[in-house]
């Protein structure tokens, strides 16, 4: 008959054993040994703490977030002591630290649908040589040193830098503590028609009252009744009636997009189509921007 002693031995010495041959790599056996706590306790934590002692190694020899190995982008996953008790945690590399100190702004900056690489976007990295983006740059650099009344009717070809331009336009004014919203228009509807009985209410309220609003990409969606006269329609009113200044970024000029409005599966609805031009004409001054895609 086996007894449970017996099983108990057998695994602890299975433990100890994985323990002791862990201890022949000179990173594990560099990490443990900063814990100051008994092997006893060390060896049943084995296999997280080679985990944490590849994630420690890693750390060691990065030069930047762009160059992270771990798990967890910026961040180590760590043993550490309490009360004679072995823990895990995240913990924030220094670049991580510095990064979140450099775009701490970013938290007045809230962005619907939209990549995050926008929250580094940056009025110093825009390249302000690019032939035929002088006229806007100017404008919301004129915005930015003094962000008040009409918003921005952005339209111009694929990829030329719409978003980028407003974003990093938004972001200059994060740090004087101005709250804004990048909307993408498309996914922005696609999201709205799944969180009826969630956040729908929250959402809308916000995108109407925040007062800076970019609608990025307007003109990409495929047109709804639903669409353009209980979201779009509404969003404009409101944001007319209470002086809000609001953005909008469109591959389509203003005239195009009356037409894009005016077609859904009802049939051509011109007046309703010219109810938000007329909105978006009282919002936002046009100009368009035709350069070389930045994509490529």
């Amino acid at each position: 008959m086996i007894k449970l002693s017996d099983n108990f031995d057998y695994d602890q010495k299975k433990l100890k054993d994985f323990y002791e041959e862990s201890l022949k790599d000179n990173k594990f056996k560099e990490l443990v040994e900063k814990l100051k706590i008994s092997d006893e306790i060390l060896m049943k934590y084995t296999s997280i703490l080679e985990e944490c002692a590849y994630e420690y190694y890693n750390c060691l020899n990065c030069s930047g977030l762009n160059e992270c190995q771990n798990k967890m982008l910026g961040y180590a996953y760590l043993p550490r002591v309490a009360n004679k008790i072995l823990q895990f945690h995240y913990k924030p590399c220094k670049y991580k630290l510095n990064h979140d100190k450099k775009y701490t702004f970013s938290k007045n900056v809230k962005y619907y649908n939209l990549p995050s690489n926008y929250t580094e976007a940056s009025w110093d990295k825009v390249d302000k040589r690019i032939a035929n983006r002088k006229e806007v740059i100017l404008w919301l650099n004129k915005f930015i040193n003094n962000p008040v009344g009409k918003g921005l009717y952005l339209t111009g070809n694929f990829g030329c830098g719409k978003t980028y331009l407003i974003a990093a336009t938004f972001n200059e004014l994060a740090k004087k503590n101005i709250k804004s919203s990048i909307v993408f228009w498309p996914e922005f509807l696609r999201s709205l028609k799944t969180s009826f009985n969630e956040d729908y209410d929250e959402k809308m309220e916000y995108i109407k009252n925040v007062p800076l609003l970019l609608i990025d990409d307007l003109g990409a969606e495929v047109i709804t009744p639903w669409a353009r006269d209980e979201i779009l329609c509404p969003i404009l009113q409101y944001r007319m009636d209470n002086n809000l200044t609001t953005f909008i970024t469109s591959n389509l000029t203003i005239t195009n997009l009356e037409q894009h409005l005016s077609q859904t599966k009802d049939g051509v609805e011109l007046i309703k189509a010219k109810r938000i031009i007329e909105r978006i004409k009282y919002l936002t001054e046009e100009k368009e921007m035709i350069s070389k895609n930045m994509r490529n």
